[in-house]
């Protein structure tokens, strides 16, 4: 090949205006190809391709788009091996390619629009800003894991410092007069650092030669607790117990289904299983009641037996001043003393509500009950 052959060649139609985007050695183009207009009247911005073309001629086409719709944003990794494209209607998708244009990894769908790499091609973030709410999902190349998720609201720029362990979103002026800000997130999606100022014009990194900064895997602590970063508004994307505890105040009938709506446009999730406060106030209050009146029937059942063996004691009591010689009476007396006592016991247990103890000899008293019952029994069956 002489010194100014072409090596790949592609042709766009319907295009306005294209984005060139090289990796890092030269070896392939992404050409983002927009026109003004969308013949399909799908969407309002037009419509977008993404076309691949390598140095070496071996491939030249479009990148295979799982989903209809624009393309939002698509970048290289540092390393020049792969790419990330985000694209098609919301919730839109993410997808990783190899730099022969192969599908490595389909990500969950969300409300994306923004890719940002970190120096070293190892950490990168996911994020929707502008019209959206500002979801920010943190993943680890080498394992494809999610490291986390937060929410940066009104950002205008977002950017990675030089030793990829930090991210910076700024909400600057003009773009946004009020609410000016920045905050700083680790590569896991927790917040480290936060500032108000009245007005914000520019907030950028401090710039590092490259190399200057080692790459570093995620932390092994970080590792190990990333299910558990929850502080702030920082959960795992792919959490979804989070949701049942999450409370909700009463929404009227056209507000719920506006609201379906906007949650399957931004891909978030809703949760019809929520319970209000009011309502866990409610059911507490009515299983106390329901405590409290299992109790009362106990006591007023152990009293009427209290009762019932006071009559038959008043009437062993006649029987015996009638016959006072009788050892059979004298007997059957004894026996309902020791019962009465007995249930006298049962019924502190009971009024004591697990906190009454008993001593060695009420303990061997209630083990003879059974016993000193079916005396009775006999002695009353003679008589």
């Amino acid at each position: 090949m002489s010194q100014g052959d072409e090596v790949a060649r592609r042709s766009f139609y319907k295009s306005s205006s294209a984005q060139l985007l090289w990796n890092i050695g030269s070896t392939g183009l992404l050409v983002l190809a927009q026109s003004d207009v969308d013949k399909s009247n799908q969407s309002y911005y037009g419509e977008a391709r993404l076309h691949y073309l390598r140095s070496d001629g071996s491939y030249e086409g479009l990148v295979p788009l799982s989903k209809d719709g624009p393309v939002h944003d698509v970048q290289w990794s540092p390393t020049g091996r792969e790419f990330l494209a985000v694209y098609g209607f919301m919730p839109s998708r993410a997808t990783l390619y190899d730099d022969r244009c192969r599908v490595i990894h389909n990500f969950k769908s969300g409300p994306y629009n923004t890719i940002r790499w970190n120096p070293h091609g190892r950490f990168f973030c996911l994020a929707g800003f502008g019209t959206l709410p500002g979801d920010m999902a943190f993943w680890d190349r080498t394992d494809l894991s999610c490291l986390g998720s937060t929410r940066a609201e009104c950002t205008v720029t977002c950017e990675w410092s030089s030793d990829g362990r930090y991210i910076l979103a700024a909400t600057t002026a003009p773009r946004l007069r009020v609410d000016n800000g920045i905050k700083i997130f680790k590569y896991n999606g927790s917040l480290y650092y936060e500032k108000k100022y009245d007005k914000l014009f520019q907030a950028e990194w401090r710039p590092a030669a490259v190399g200057f900064y080692e790459d570093r895997p995620a932390s092994p602590q970080v590792s190990g607790e990333k299910n558990k970063e929850k502080g702030g508004k920082t959960e795992l994307l792919t959490e979804k117990s989070a949701a049942a505890a999450k409370t909700t105040a009463y929404m009227a009938p056209h507000a719920k289904a506006a609201a379906a709506v906007r949650a399957q446009l931004l891909g978030e999730e809703t949760s019809s299983s929520a319970v209000s406060k009011s309502a866990l106030k409610n059911k507490k209050r009515r299983e106390k009641q329901k405590e409290k009146k299992d109790a009362e029937d106990a006591t007023v059942a152990l009293t009427e037996d209290i009762s019932t063996l006071g009559n038959q004691m008043g009437a062993l009591s006649a029987t015996v001043d009638s016959n006072t010689g009788d050892e059979t009476t004298k007997r059957l007396r004894a026996l309902y003393k020791k019962i009465r006592q007995i249930e006298e016991i049962k019924q502190k247990v009971s009024d004591g509500d697990g906190n009454y103890s008993t001593n060695p000899a009420q303990r061997e008293k209630l083990q003879q009950e059974s016993a000193i019952r079916e005396e009775i029994r006999a002695l009353e069956a003679q008589n």
